[in-house]
């Protein structure tokens, strides 16, 4: 997948033939679990064309700037819904205690009676909405919520910062429905967005029964327990690309926890190193000047590792995991095109044995099989549909991660070099003033 750049793979319903390779595991990072990660572009494409190798002088600032990225799909002028999640709210009541986000949705779409809406949400909201949407469109990639709950070890629930990356979480969800080419025309998220909260409610009830719920369960492990016959090799090839994708990013997800939570355990260190030279410095007459900018520069490093860490929390560390995420939701839509197929093979298998009600039968297995060619077709589309999305999304994650830590090193550089002039210029001003007297 990733190797200086990220490999577009895509299947296009329309060119078959150029499929996924079956081989795909080869263009995913070789990075065992416990493996610790060491990733370094050798050569570099510059904007006009050329080529920079590592030994090539050109300051680490100058080649993240050089560094040539693809066009964004560019229909920005075209977009004609915009989502904003925010204004996170407590509410504490004798049963339970949660938080509810506004949400302000801005269009120019003639099936919505006005062009603002407001209106405030909770959590169960948007899983109620994740749902509907995989319940009407069971092959499309429905993006992944942020978990229900935080994960041990993480912020603590309710927490400042644990509320703000739910809300970016939560925001970004519902911007991937609203620029998606049919999920955002779905009469749920239509309603999601404007309904006040008893409507929704209403609506909400409005959904298939208990009963029916169970059948579909039902039908759906007993097709999972047959299994399929034919699939067809392009989706063999997503479902192993799938697996070497969450298998990869759930590696790169733990390496930059561990990364993360290790830095904050050498900032508290660093915490503690400087005050203990400027308590030297008061025992230490001959001293204090060197001591004291020790103490200074250590200090500043502290402020810079802070910001350091801040950004790989809120930048790289949520992009990882919200990938982690979406690989299971890649395997659970192909779990469910699978379900399709073989019920599709169950009931063609019984057409053919069966003397009886052969009517009835071919009619549900004409539907069917209109159904699985929907739902194969859908699949494809939104397949290389991600699949873009996905690449520009983690390329200007790791581009930015690597402005900030250049901007950190440098920074962090600057300040002992400046110590070490500082020290220059001391030890020469001794020295002219020694020869002097």
């Amino acid at each position: 997948m990733m190797s200086g750049t990220i490999s577009d793979t895509t299947v296009s319903s329309s060119t078959p033939a150029q499929a996924i390779p079956a081989d795909v595991s080869g263009q995913m990072l070789d990075l065992d679990e416990d493996d610790d990660l060491e990733v370094f572009s050798k050569n570099v494409t510059l904007t006009d064309g050329s080529s920079a190798d590592a030994s090539m002088h050109t300051s680490p600032g100058s080649m993240v700037n050089q560094y040539r990225f693809e066009e964004e799909d560019g229909d920005a002028d075209t977009k004609d819904i915009f989502v904003t999640v925010d204004s996170p709210e407590s509410h504490v009541t004798a049963i339970e205690t949660f938080i509810t986000y506004r949400v302000v949705t801005k269009t120019t779409r003639s099936e919505f009676d006005s062009s603002e809406y407001e209106v405030r949400r909770r959590y169960q909201d948007f899983l109620w909405l994740k749902g509907k949407l995989e319940e009407a469109h069971p092959t499309l990639i429905v993006h992944p919520l942020p978990e229900k709950f935080v994960m041990k070890g993480m912020v603590e629930r309710f927490s400042e910062d644990f509320i703000e990356t739910r809300r970016k979480a939560l925001h970004k969800f519902l911007n991937r429905i609203a620029d998606h080419p049919i999920l955002s025309s779905s009469e749920d998220f239509k309603i999601f967005l404007t309904a006040q909260a008893w409507e929704l409610t209403s609506h909400k009830k409005q959904g298939p029964g208990f009963l029916s719920r169970m059948g579909d369960t039902v039908r759906a492990v007993a097709a999972s327990v047959r299994g399929v016959k034919n699939r067809p090799e392009e989706f063999t090839a997503i479902q192993e690309y799938v697996d070497a994708f969450s298998q990869k990013m759930t590696s790169l997800d733990k390496i930059t926890q561990r990364i993360v939570k290790e830095q904050k355990e050498y900032l508290d260190e660093l915490k503690e190193y400087g005050p203990v030279y400027t308590l030297w410095s008061g025992s230490e007459e001959a001293l204090v000047d060197p001591l004291k900018s020790m103490a200074g520069c250590l200090d500043r490093c502290c402020r810079e590792t802070e910001e350091q860490i801040r950004q790989l929390s809120e930048n790289l560390v949520p992009t990882l995991h919200e990938y982690v995420l979406c690989a299971e939701t890649l395997k659970a839509v192909l779990r469910r095109r699978d379900n399709i197929q073989a019920e599709l093979e169950s009931k063609s298998e019984a057409l053919a044995t069966k003397k009886a009600d052969k009517e009835a039968l071919k009619e549900e297995v004409d539907k069917l099989e209109d159904r699985l060619e929907w739902a194969n077709n859908a699949l494809k589309g939104d397949w290389s549909r991600w699949q873009k999305s996905t690449r520009n999304d983690l390329r200007a994650t790791f581009v930015t991660t690597a402005e900030k830590n250049i901007d950190y090193y440098e920074k962090c550089l600057a300040v002992w070099e400046s110590f070490l002039l500082s020290q220059k210029t001391s030890v020469s001003d001794g020295d002219v003033g020694g020869g002097s007297s």
